[in-house]
């Protein structure tokens, strides 16, 4: 059976995994912003298409 109080060290597991997940997505908004910078100023060669 499912136990309804929740030990400290899954409580920290917890908002450890939720710290982790934020940082990710912070990275992950900040690459794609990135790329749709480059995208509008005419990167293609950072894009991996060839041209030529």
């Amino acid at each position: 059976m499912a136990d309804k109080s929740t030990p400290r060290s899954n409580l920290k597991a917890a908002q450890s995994r939720d710290d982790r997940l934020k940082a990710a997505l912070k990275a992950n908004l900040a690459r794609r912003k990135a790329q749709a910078r480059a995208r509008s100023e005419g990167g293609a060669d950072k894009s991996g298409k060839n041209e030529g």
